[in-house]
Parts: C-alpha cells; sequence; structure tokens
C-alpha cells in the first residue's frame, strides 16, 4: 500500500469535495461521520441553514473530542497511579525476601 496521498471526492451534506490523503477507505469513514452528524443534527433544527448546521456540528465534534481527551487524561492518571501502587507493592515483596 502506497503512504502517497491520493485525491478523493467525498459527499458531505449533499456537496462533494476534493479530500487528499494516504487512507481512502480512513477518509470515507471521516466524511461518513461528518455528513451523518450533520444530518442528524438537521433533523433536530427546524430552519437550521447549511452553515449554521455545519457550525453547530463542529461544536459538537469538538466537545466529543475534549470529552474524549478529559476522558483519556483521567485514565492515564489512573494508570500512573496503579502502576505507582504495583511497583512500591513489588519493592515491598522484594523488600522482605
Amino acid at each position: 500500500m502506497s503512504s502517497e496521498p491520493k485525491t478523493l471526492s467525498v459527499m458531505i451534506f449533499g456537496s462533494e469535495y476534493k479530500i487528499k490523503g494516504a487512507d481512502p477507505a480512513y477518509i470515507q469513514e471521516v466524511a461518513a461521520y461528518v455528513d451523518a452528524k450533520m444530518r442528524e443534527l438537521e433533523s433536530r433544527l427546524a430552519n437550521g441553514t447549511p452553515t449554521k448546521i455545519a457550525i453547530l456540528t463542529s461544536m459538537n465534534v469538538a466537545d466529543e473530542l475534549f470529552r474524549q481527551r478529559e476522558e483519556l487524561g483521567r485514565l492515564e492518571a489512573e494508570l500512573r497511579e496503579r502502576a505507582q501502587r504495583l511497583e512500591r507493592a513489588l519493592g515491598d515483596c522484594l523488600g522482605e525476601a
């Protein structure tokens, strides 16, 4: 598989976009995700213009990203704490031998 960027056409919310990237399957997956999020939001808004839907979708996706980053940080801190406890317990066990 070549890592050379390729240009791919994707449809998002009824418009075609040319996207350049090395992984066409990934580009399609991301475009489908954005399209689905925009359509989901459109179904909940009475009079949403495409621009308003795009901006609100961007805000929702950014919110998802921020929440995932926060959760990742929490999990990393928990993992560090557990590793430190295991290290202390192992040190205690080895110190007793």
